[in-house]
C-alpha cells in the first residue's frame, strides 16, 4: 500500500497527524505499507524570509487574544498527549516553506525522509527556529545525516523548485484543501488528524483488500 502524507512543515495539525501516524505504522507493524511525504503550502504567497508571526497571526486569525488563546491551547493540549512540545511564544516568523520542501523531497533520496519530517517539526513549533533559513534547512540535514555540502548547493541553486510547485499542484487539483491529507495508492483521499487506531483500521482493511484482489488475479 503506498501512503502519500499531503502536509505542510508549519501546520500544527500535521504534525499531530505526524505522531498519530507513527503510532499507527508502530501499532500495525507497517508491514506492507510505504511512506512518502508529499508538499502543500498553506500560503505560498509568504515572501522569502518570512514574515512577523504575530502580525500574520492576526492577520489571519483576527486579533482577539482569546479566540488565539483557545485555538493554541487546544493544540497544545493534543500535543501534550503525543509528547510534543508546542512552543508558539518561541515563533517569530512565519516562513515561506517550500525550500523546507525542497529538504525532505531530498531526504527521500537519502533515506530519511520520516526524520527530515519529525526534525522539522520540531524545529519549528518547538524550538521556534526559521526553517524557512537555508542555514537552518543545512543544520536539519546534518542532524540527519545527510551531505550538508550537497544540500547547501542545491539550496543555493534553487533545485527542485519547480518539480516541488508542480507536486503542490497536482495535490490541489486532486480536491486537497486542508492538511494533513491522507493520499492512499493515488486513489483513496482521506482528510485530517486521524486517530491512530482509525489508522489501524483503515490499514487492515486496504491492505486485506489489496491481497483478496491479488488471489483473485492469481485464480
Amino acid at each position: 500500500m503506498q501512503l502519500d502524507v499531503v502536509s505542510d512543515t508549519v501546520c500544527p495539525w500535521c504534525y499531530i497527524g505526524k505522531k498519530r501516524l507513527d503510532q499507527a505504522l508502530a501499532e500495525h507493524g507497517g508491514e506492507g505499507i510505504t511512506v512518502r511525504w508529499r508538499p502543500f503550502q498553506l500560503d505560498a504567497s509568504i515572501p522569502d524570509g518570512g514574515v512577523d508571526r504575530k502580525a500574520y497571526m492576526q492577520k489571519k486569525f483576527g486579533a482577539d487574544p482569546d479566540r488565539t488563546k483557545a485555538v493554541t491551547g487546544a493544540i497544545r493540549d493534543y500535543g501534550d498527549q503525543l509528547g510534543i512540545q508546542f512552543n508558539f511564544d518561541k515563533i517569530k516568523l512565519s516562513p515561506n516553506t517550500l525550500d523546507s520542501h525542497r529538504l525532505i523531497r531530498w531526504a527521500g533520496t537519502a533515506g530519511c525522509q520520516n526524520e527530515m519530517v519529525d526534525v522539522l517539526f520540531r524545529r519549528y513549533f518547538t524550538d521556534g527556529e526559521d526553517i524557512g533559513s537555508h542555514a537552518v534547512l543545512i543544520e536539519a540535514a546534518n542532524e540527519v545525516g545527510m551531505d550538508v555540502d550537497i544540500v547547501e548547493d542545491l539550496l543555493i541553486r534553487g533545485a527542485d523548485r519547480a518539480l516541488v510547485q508542480r507536486e503542490e499542484a497536482l495535490a490541489r487539483e486532486m480536491g486537497i484543501q486542508g492538511v494533513p491529507s491522507f493520499v492512499i495508492n493515488e486513489q483513496w483521499v482521506i482528510v485530517g488528524a486521524q486517530e491512530a487506531p482509525a489508522l489501524v483500521r483503515m490499514f487492515n482493511k486496504l491492505l486485506a483488500k489489496e491481497a483478496e484482489a491479488a488471489a483473485n488475479a492469481a485464480q
